[in-house]
């Protein structure tokens, strides 16, 4: 294994300046006394997961990373001081406990646009970087024009690229019925079977959005991980049905919150509330709270952020409890409470969750 306390030194410079910027973006800056030789908090097993869509389609940059950002990535990750695995082994690992190295990173990538095949794929290839791709069925089946191809998927598969499933449709799975959840998943799963000969192990939620019900749907099927897109590190004291990825674009993708998100910990948050993500008129802004395990250090430091104010939440901390509320309900669509403090070192601790709120 490496020596990975002799690459964190070598690298804190990259890191402060990952750092500065991200407080310029509005991360709260450290208070003073946090000393980097300060005591290491207790282990926790967990994992940056990033999560990609398209690559080098700069007509829609909400979903794509510009093939310069990726690149920069990629030589991160291969700078020394990351231990890149298959998201199925540290799935594994968040499902028994075991222990993860420091700085254990995954690469995801969603939907099954063509430049997955055509530009990530090469690259992540050559770079000797495992990565999964989270496929709705429908678009190959169809033959949409810019997704891929069975072929391409198969050609995929035999290299080693991990194949998830994203359901067939890729439809938006809070406003489904248990029967339309059913089919959603019985359907891509049979397509993968047919044309891959298994059936995925991982699933990801189309527009990283969960309700209850669809979690139930996705455990039945018989899936042992799903995952989101809201910012945090995966862990194993989390709902493994619900964990999170780093989602990047040309915006979210800025090299230096990259570095910053690549080096994070996690945050030990246990007993998250509320336990359903979709939001009503008598819940939202929801009751948001979680409590930190043991041997996180600065917990009276935490600061969390709504997604829709710009100003820090409101939080109550009883003893290890943290309770968070917005000033105002979430709009409708996507919503989140991104929460953060400093870890060891140069590194920050962080936990993010995801709300929806129906349109109608």
């Amino acid at each position: 294994m490496r020596n990975l306390s002799l690459i964190a030194l070598g690298r804190r410079p990259r890191l402060a300046v990952a750092l500065a910027a991200m407080c310029a973006l509005g991360f709260p800056r450290p208070e003073p006394g946090l000393a980097q030789g300060a005591p290491a908090a207790a282990p926790l097993t967990g994992a940056v997961i990033f999560n990609y869509h398209r690559f080098g389609e700069n007509a829609v940059p909400a979903t794509n990373i510009r093939l310069e950002q990726f690149e920069a990535h990629i030589a991160e990750l291969k700078s020394g001081a990351y231990n890149v695995l298959p998201l199925g082994e540290i799935a594994e690992a968040l499902l028994t406990g075991r222990p993860l190295p420091e700085r254990t990173v995954a690469i995801s990538i969603d939907d099954g646009y063509a430049t997955t095949y055509t530009e990530a794929f090469p690259r992540l290839r050559a770079a000797g970087l495992p990565f999964t791709i989270f496929l709705s069925t429908d678009y190959i089946d169809n033959r949409t024009r810019g997704y891929l191809s069975w072929d391409q998927v198969r050609e995929m598969a035999r290299a080693g690229v991990t194949v998830g499933a994203h359901t067939a449709s890729h439809g938006h799975m809070p406003d489904m019925t248990q029967e339309e959840l059913r089919v959603e998943i019985e359907k891509s799963n049979r397509r993968f079977q047919q044309e891959l000969g298994q059936v995925p192990t991982l699933f990801s939620y189309p527009f990283g959005e969960m309700s209850l019900q669809a979690k139930d749907a996705v455990k039945r099927a018989g899936y042992i991980a799903a995952f989101g897109q809201h910012s945090g590190v995966a862990e194993s004291g989390l709902d493994l049905f619900y964990q999170p990825r780093f989602s990047l674009n040309e915006t979210f993708g800025a090299q230096a919150r990259f570095v910053l998100a690549a080096n994070a910990q996690p945050l030990g948050a246990r007993d998250v509330t509320p336990d359903d993500p979709v939001l009503t008129r008598t819940n939202n802004p929801p009751a948001f709270g979680f409590t930190v395990v043991d041997g996180v250090r600065n917990i009276e430091q935490i600061n969390c952020f709504a997604s829709h104010e710009s100003q820090p939440a409101r939080m109550e901390r009883l003893g290890r409890r943290i309770e968070v509320r917005a000033e105002t309900p979430f709009p409708p669509g996507r919503a989140r409470f991104n929460c953060t403090v400093r870890g060891d070192g140069d590194r920050w601790r962080w936990f993010g969750t995801q709300f929806t709120v129906p349109t109608r």
